[in-house]
């Protein structure tokens, strides 16, 4: 039984997936997983998660982006928070793509952003 649930919800990330880059490519943006250091580029997926620092450390919000194709680290320097940008909210950003050091954490600094309407 434990296998068949684990089976349905790894069929369900696919799927869900599947939805999230097939929504990416009908609104003609870039993909997550193609996207190159440096490259100003747009992208539309899920907010997947939302940190924001301490009061005590200099001002960042943080979020992770996921299109189904890949995840980006999405961060507003300056600022503890951003007015509609919150867990399982769909957005769409624009920016230039950076990775740190060892070319492994892909993120995008203080993008410009659009939320996508609700529900969608």
């Amino acid at each position: 039984m434990r296998h068949a649930l684990r089976r349905l919800g790894s069929a369900k990330a696919v799927l869900e997936a599947d939805e999230l880059a097939s929504e990416a490519s009908q609104a003609g943006v870039d993909r997550i997983c193609s996207c190159s250091t440096g490259e100003m580029v747009t992208l539309r997926g899920t907010i997947g998660s939302v940190t924001v620092n301490p009061a005590s450390v200099v001002p960042q919000f943080e979020s992770e982006l996921y299109d189904g194709t890949g995840r980006i680290r999405i961060v507003w320097l300056g600022r503890r928070s951003v007015p509609g940008v919150e867990a399982g909210r769909k957005v769409v950003v624009t920016g230039r793509v950076t990775c740190d050091h060892v070319g492994t954490d892909v993120t995008m600094f203080n993008p410009a952003y659009e939320l996508a309407p609700l529900g969608t």
